[in-house]
Formats: C-alpha cells, structure tokens, sequence
C-alpha cells in the first residue's frame, strides 16, 4: 500500500510516459520511447558535451589502457587520471586544491558530518534535498541543524551568534538551484560566515561549467570558463567550501569538492567514498579530461548559444504572461501549474506535441509548486525551441500554467529537524 505522500508520484509513476520512461534512441537533441520521437528538454548536459565527438573519441583509448573500471577504492590506489583531472580543476576554479570522488550525493553524505562534527550546521529551506539528508546524518552524529530561508540574513546571522564559537559552524546553500535557475547572493552568504568564523558550503552542480568569472571578452552574463558561481561572485575561497559535478555540464559520472590541501587530505581518511567506494568509470574519467580540452577551445562559444536559447525561451515566457520564479537567465526554467490543473494532463499534452520535459510533481516540490521544468542545452537547435515554444503557446492558451503577479513569498516548512 503506498504511503498517502506519494499517491501523485506513483500515479504519475504508473500511468503516464513522461514518467520511468525507457528511452530507446537518441539522435541529437531528440529521443525515441517506443516508436514515439520526442525533443529532450529534461537532460541537464549544459554544454552538449554528452554529443560531442571529440569528448566521445576519448573513450576508446583509455578504456584500452586502463580497463573498462579500475576497480580500487581511491585509499588503495588511483590510476594517473585522477590527479590529471584535480590538477586541472583546482587550475581551472582558481582553488587551493580539489578532490574529486563519484557524485555530489556520497560527497554531501560524507563530508558534510565531517565539517559540521558536534557543532552547528545550518542549511537553505530550498538546499537540494541530499544536503538535507546529509544534515539529518550530521544531527544524528552529533550536531545542531537548523533551517533558514534562502536570502534571510537575519535570521542566519541570528543562528550563528547563538551558535557555540568553540564548536564548528557549517552553513549549506545551493549555488545555481536545481528549481528556480538563481544563484544564491554568495557575497553577503560569505561575508556573514567569515564574520562568525564559519564555513560556508555551496553545493554548485548546476552552475559548474555554467556560470563563471566576469571578464571583458565573455560571450554572455554567464561569464567565462565555466568555473563556478564562486568565480562569478568575484569571491575567493577563504571560508567557502565548493562542491559541484561533473554529472550536469560535462555529462560524465565524476564530482569534486574544492578545498584547502590540509583539508583534502583529512578527508582522505575521514570521508568513507574514498575509503570504500568503488571510483568512477574510466570512460567518465576520460571525458573529464577531454571535456577540459573542449571547454578551453569552445566553451565561449556554447555558453553564448545556451544564453541565446534561454533567453529567447524566457523572453517568450514573459510575453505569455506566465509565472517563473527564473529571475537570472539561467537555462533552468521552471514553470509551475495554474491552480486546479492536473500534471498528468498537461504532462499528456506535451507529450502529444513532441515535447520532453521534467515534471516536478508532489512531493518532489509543495503541492503550490508542481509543474515542470525545462533545461535547455547548447546542443538543442532552434528549430527544436521552436517547437517547445509552440507546445508552451498552447498550455498557456489553455490556461494550464500559472499567469505572472503577485505571488506570496515561499515559505519554509517547519523544521523537523529543530
């Protein structure tokens, strides 16, 4: 018997084919399920590196020289690619040092327990749901958690002075959010942590290979290089603990945490992904590494494509009068559902049109925020945003989304874990 919480989910789960689907084909942007062709505005591969041929040749070569897996756990050893690709990447983010270990989930499990110990650790309402889960874990080791609304300063600094100064302060925010595409105000979040002596923990995965450091000759708003919404604020790493993955941009099964060496070196012992777990694939390892390659000759320009296609769906969006809480530009709009509709309904309609998109149903989100959410690649072409921008036309011709105005701010749920 299912759990009342998760009647929606299972229903959608159960009946419709935009839900646990089995994808068949892929031919570009576009998949096959069954003998139905749909274009894929659900993949989170930013940049398109998924498809590129020069990320994809890499593959075969080291797969030839390291075996399909290198199967130690990093304590026991690690094939040469590893320390190429930390080596790169604390280059590239303009960090102390990185490691690097499979994904950003096992990455928030272990260290975030670790950082926070007996002390405080303090976490966005809005915070990925694995940054939640990893604070419950860091609770039932030992430390305070509390819960605050992102952007309220107030009350985080109020849970900081309260916090015990001689036990450790973690404070966790998302860095570009899986939902609403905005980047947290990182400055004023660091400012306050190293006022207080805390640490401040960004959970980047969606931003990393997005967004990047502001200069001159960048193509977009994005800025440059793609090395994180840390660089994009201009801010430095004194304070501030970044993780992010490769899993979004660079479309290979690989995350990292950049940190001080002291520290990356604790974690050697201390975090059980690199004690225990197997590593990842040599064929992600390599695309890593290709994808480095390709990010320094062509980055610009696919950022600059991705910004064109948001914006033009985003303008389109506002034109419609249709509610998004996408405030940054951002490929990651989320649209959510006027009151009283069904998403299986509009979820059928869109897949009636060729669309693909991912649904954001109960309980994933609040019941006040269920709709969908688009992703836009520099893979997709415009004809293939044509065609989203006409499915669009016809929901809000419907009345299937909800119309832009005023809208009451987000409220935090209560804190089971206060």
């Amino acid at each position: 018997m299912s759990a009342p919480t998760f009647v929606d989910l299972e229903g959608l789960l159960t009946t419709n084919p935009m839900m646990d689907a089995v994808i068949d084909e892929i031919l570009g942007r576009e998949i096959r399920v069954g003998d139905h062709w749909l274009v894929d505005f659900a993949s989170c591969n930013y940049l398109g590196f998924d498809l590129d041929p020069e990320i994809q040749a890499a593959i075969g070569p080291a797969v030839a020289r390291w075996g399909t897996h290198p199967s130690w756990s990093r304590m026991l050893g690690s094939p040469a690619l590893y320390p190429r690709i930390e080596e790169r990447l604390a280059d590239l983010l303009g960090a102390p040092d990185a490691l690097v270990l499979p994904t950003v989930t096992l990455i928030h499990m272990a260290v975030i327990p670790v950082l926070a110990g007996k002390g405080t650790v303090i976490y966005e309402h809005n915070a990925h749901r694995t940054i939640y889960d990893a604070c419950q874990y860091a609770r039932g080791l030992g430390a305070t958690a509390h819960r605050f609304r992102a952007g309220d300063l107030t009350r985080l600094e109020r849970l900081l002075r309260a916090a015990p100064s001689r036990a450790p302060r973690l404070v966790c925010v998302d860095g570009v959010n899986s939902m609403t595409g905005n980047p947290p105000d990182l400055a004023a979040y660091a400012r306050l942590c190293r006022e207080y002596g805390a640490l401040l923990y960004v959970d980047d995965a969606h931003g990393f290979g997005l967004l990047g450091e502001r200069r001159p000759d960048e193509t977009s708003p994005y800025g440059a290089r793609g090395n994180a919404v840390v660089r994009w604020f201009g801010e430095s790493y004194d304070n501030i603990v970044l993780v992010g993955g490769f899993s979004k941009a660079y479309s290979s099964l690989l995350a990292f945490i950049a940190v001080p060496t002291a520290l990356k070196e604790h974690l050697k012992v201390a975090a059980p992904p690199y004690l225990y777990s197997g590593p990842s694939p040599t064929a992600s390892l390599a695309t890593v590494l290709a994808g480095f390659d390709v990010n320094d000759a062509r980055g610009e320009l696919l950022r600059g494509r991705l910004y064109a296609h948001s914006t033009r769906v985003l303008d389109r969006v506002r034109a419609l009068g249709l509610a998004t809480p996408n405030t940054s530009g951002t490929p990651i709009i989320e649209l959510p559902l006027a009151a009283g509709r069904d998403l299986a309904e509009v979820a059928s309609e869109l897949w009636r049109r060729g669309v693909y998109v991912t649904l954001a149903a109960y309980p994933l989100v609040s019941r006040a925020e269920v709709g969908l959410r688009v992703q836009l690649t520099a893979a997709h072409t415009d004809a293939d945003v044509e065609r989203l921008l006409a499915a669009l036309e016809t929901l809000a011709a419907r009345g299937d989304l909800r119309s832009a105005g005023p809208v009451a701010p987000r409220q935090a749920p209560p804190d089971p874990l206060s």
